[in-house]
């Protein structure tokens, strides 16, 4: 049987996020032969440096993180907005796994870009620019896969995003449909 990984960033830092639990639900509700990984390592990792980005140099969680994208199959972002835009820890990781340019982990990857935010559009510039920039750093963005949750403090207040049927349903579509993405390319 098909094995397949998606490695699974969250432009959150916060214990609580919303976006998080978006994560958590999304793993636990993959299909069978798929593994969602979260790697919850972003905020260790220093902003990108070119100068630290060499051989013996790379800051360990850095390191991780190409090694965590290097074994998988696919790339899950899931990201709020910050002031329009996606976070800078996001946006940190999608550089460090850039490089090296050309040859990085993540090129040719399938990847998809989903969120919550509380503005009533979701996050969709954060989700645009997180699109935009893991494209031109070689992923290949999976169009198709389109979620982004308005409204996400009011929504999830007295809930977790797991007891909300339609965010379920919606997180197992967009998984299922990205790893397909990524069998394809396998």
């Amino acid at each position: 049987m098909l094995s397949t990984t998606i490695l699974t960033l969250v432009g959150s830092l916060r214990a609580g996020s919303i976006n998080r639990q978006l994560a958590e639900v999304a793993a636990s509700g993959a299909p069978e032969g798929v593994e969602v990984k979260v790697f919850d390592r972003l905020g260790e990792i220093p902003f990108y440096n070119e100068d630290i980005d060499a051989e013996g140099l790379v800051p360990e969680p850095a390191l991780a993180l190409r090694e965590a994208a290097a074994v998988s199959d696919g790339l899950l972002l899931i990201s709020p907005e910050y002031n329009g835009t996606m976070p800078a820890v996001l946006k940190n990781a999608i550089d460090w796994l850039s490089r090296p340019f050309g040859a990085s982990a993540v090129s040719g990857m399938p990847t998809a870009v989903i969120g919550a935010a509380f503005g009533q559009y979701g996050g969709v510039w954060a989700q645009d620019d997180a699109r935009k920039s893991v494209g031109i750093a070689g992923a290949r963005v999976v169009e198709e896969v389109r979620l982004a949750i308005g409204g996400s403090v009011t929504r999830y207040a007295e809930i977790h995003p797991k007891d909300d049927p339609e965010t379920v349903a919606q997180l197992n579509e967009a998984v299922r449909v990205l790893a397909e993405a990524s069998i394809s390319v396998a």
